[in-house]
């Protein structure tokens, strides 16, 4: 049929035809026992396993018009490798579900194939796709369960920040939000809804901003890095650093005081942007940062307020939070 047809859609094939077609996309297994049977049996060589999931659904977290194959298995990759690695962790593993409507062809699917697998060899060589579910359902979602390794260490916990530590990031801030700003200010219709990029249009800042949103690239490799330096706590910022920020003092029972004036050129952006995916830690003051960790503050004994940006409480939008801020009718 893929023959006759080019490109069929997954409503026109078989579960086992689509999952034969993506796993000819995802490369050899490094498990003990990959996909193909009813699950995957992976190495723990000090007896733990990190593990998180992350679901990309259509509407809140992607719009088709705006997003290819391959950008969307490349995010769904790196958001849960960022999680990992917040931990101390190696990733070693994802397992993917895709829920996926009838009409969908089968090109897109192994592009979201292609995606993954390209994301697993940038941003943490050595992890694979070792298995997954494939469903049928009228909105396309992604859920990526991803598995790592944490080879001996401690895990680094948001809870584990001291008085004194130097707070720091690792990664970009600020860039995903202009970028998602760009597509909701450039590439909607009158009626608001998502039109089709046109990257001509764009220039080299603006397109930088895109790939930050569409396709992002976390500083994974610094997770292990920033544990083996001596953080105390850490977490991955998804949300926006203030709000993620405010998670991890709370945790720790501190306040974390934060300087706008070392937060490039855009401390707005880097403010209250989400979906950076940066890492966010706090280090003993009297220990070097690892390299590729920056300063932007310190800790300080708890207050009234968790997150101070100047030494004043911080006032603008502090970041995403999907059950208040996310808004149907603009899906």
């Amino acid at each position: 049929m893929d023959d006759e047809r080019g490109d069929p859609t997954v409503g026109e094939l078989s579960e086992g035809r689509i999952l034969r077609r993506i796993l000819e996309r995802l490369g050899e297994s490094n498990a003990l026992v990959g996909p193909g049977d009813d699950a995957a049996v992976i190495a723990a060589a000090d007896g733990r396993v990190v593990a998180t999931v992350d679901t990309l659904v259509h509407g809140p977290d992607f719009r088709l018009a705006w997003s290819s194959a391959y950008d969307l298995g490349y995010k769904a990759a790196a958001v849960n490798l960022a999680d990992i690695a917040a931990m101390g962790a190696t990733p070693t593993a994802l397992l993917v579900a895709l829920a996926m409507p009838d009409e969908t062809r089968l090109s897109f699917v192994t592009g979201i194939a292609d995606g993954l697998r390209a994301a697993c060899r940038d941003l943490a060589p050595g992890c694979r796709v070792e298995g997954g579910d494939l469903t049928v359902s009228d909105t396309l979602t992604i859920a990526v369960t991803a598995l790592g390794a944490l080879a001996g260490r401690a895990p680094v916990l948001r809870s584990g920040a001291h008085v004194g530590d130097v707070v720091a990031v690792a990664g970009e801030l600020g860039r995903a939000a202009r970028g998602l700003r760009t597509l909701f200010t450039r590439f909607t219709d009158a009626a608001g809804d998502p039109v089709a990029v046109d990257e001509r249009v764009l220039g080299p800042a603006e397109l930088t901003d895109l790939a930050a949103q569409l396709r992002p690239s976390p500083p994974v490799w610094l997770g292990p890095d920033a544990a083996d330096a001596g953080a105390t706590a850490m977490m991955d910022v998804s949300d926006g650093l203030v709000l993620d920020a405010t998670r991890l003092a709370a945790a720790s029972g501190v306040t974390l005081a934060l300087e706008s004036a070392l937060l490039g050129a855009d401390p707005a952006s880097a403010l209250s942007g989400g979906e950076d995916h940066a890492l966010l830690a706090t280090f003993p003051v009297r220990r070097p940062l690892p390299h590729g960790f920056v300063r932007v503050g310190v800790v300080q004994p708890r207050g009234a307020d968790a997150v101070l940006v100047d030494g004043r409480p911080y006032e603008g939008r502090g970041g995403w939070d999907p059950y208040l801020d996310w808004d149907a009718r603009t899906g």
